[in-house]
């Protein structure tokens, strides 16, 4: 590793620790400047064991106070016990709800890089003809609808109308709805990034120069062209995942998934602090470090990109 690269990599990390420092902190102020509290309710305790729960939970203490303590508790890996959900702490229930998020996460980022990549490149190949136009107006259309909207579409058209799939995301077979959602708005970006790479590798010398040494259309795309055409997708492929990841909570919502979106979404109607906060910071870390890893992929793929 060349001590340029190790310069931007260590740049790179302590901007990232400072981010997801800054997003501790705006959303631990922004959450104790919300009216309310989470002992408030229409059968709400009386103040004496209103005044005995702020003290178990630390909420008594001046907010200064809360915070550093807060702060303190976050670098030993602690967000607190949940409010709402007595006996159990925050950490595991984003990592119980985590586990099918991640999963469905996953798998539609991978459908999305797949689909993306191959009807991309038949768009750079076939291009101007029917079928790249109608790979770029459909691509359009996915583009400018977020993931919620198709989400709804899907289940009006394929569980109300024709009831192929079950409503419910509790199942194997209830999950591809949620799965297909989160991929539409992906896959459409990564098409479009893959057809310009596509078309300006396609116009280089070299490519020119395979195709009139006899060298097989096959090989020209796949070994030459779609190899060079990559990068822009690689770097697009870690903040893609997490925004599938972040983007999925209201997914979930939609399709009764239970994961990580159906604990973040009754904590804020149960104003269930620890778990909004934990939460929130869990995704926003998943954010910078995806961010992080795309940048750093970005310029080990392709050393000719300028670090200074």
């Amino acid at each position: 590793m060349d001590s340029k690269l190790a310069l931007y990599i260590v740049k790179r990390v302590l901007l990232a620790i400072f981010t997801i420092f800054l997003v501790i902190t705006i959303t631990f102020f922004v959450m104790k400047a919300i009216p309310g509290g989470p002992f408030l309710s229409e059968k709400s305790p009386s103040a004496a064991v209103t005044a005995a729960l702020q003290a178990k939970y630390g909420l008594d203490k001046p907010i200064f106070e809360q915070y550093t303590t807060y702060l303190t508790d976050i670098l030993h890996g602690d967000f607190g016990p949940s409010i709402k959900n007595r006996g159990r702490d925050v950490a595991d229930l984003i990592a119980e709800g985590f586990k099918t998020s991640a999963k469905i996460g996953l798998i539609a980022a991978g459908v999305a890089i797949i689909l993306g990549l191959v009807l991309g490149s038949i768009a750079a190949v076939f291009h101007d003809k029917w079928i790249d136009k109608v790979i770029m107006v459909g691509s359009t259309a996915c583009i400018a609808m977020p993931s919620f909207v198709i989400a709804t579409i899907l289940l009006l058209v394929l569980c109300v109308l024709l009831p192929v799939f079950p409503a419910n995301g509790n199942t194997a077979a209830g999950l591809v709805l949620p799965i297909l959602s989160l991929s539409f708005y992906p896959m459409s970006y990564i098409t479009r990034l893959t057809r310009s790479s596509m078309l300006d590798v396609l116009g280089q010398d070299y490519i020119r120069t395979a195709r009139a040494k006899g060298v097989s259309p096959a090989k020209v795309i796949f070994k030459h062209s779609l190899k060079n055409a990559v990068t822009p997708v690689i770097t697009y492929v870690g903040p893609m995942i997490a925004g599938i990841l972040t983007g999925s909570l209201v997914v979930e919502k939609i399709f009764a998934v239970p994961g990580l979106g159906k604990y973040f979404f009754s904590s804020i109607t149960n104003r269930d602090y620890p778990m909004v906060m934990g939460t929130t910071i869990f995704l926003a870390i998943i954010m910078v470090i995806m961010t992080l890893i795309s940048d750093i992929l970005y310029k080990i793929v392709d050393p000719r990109v300028d670090l200074g």
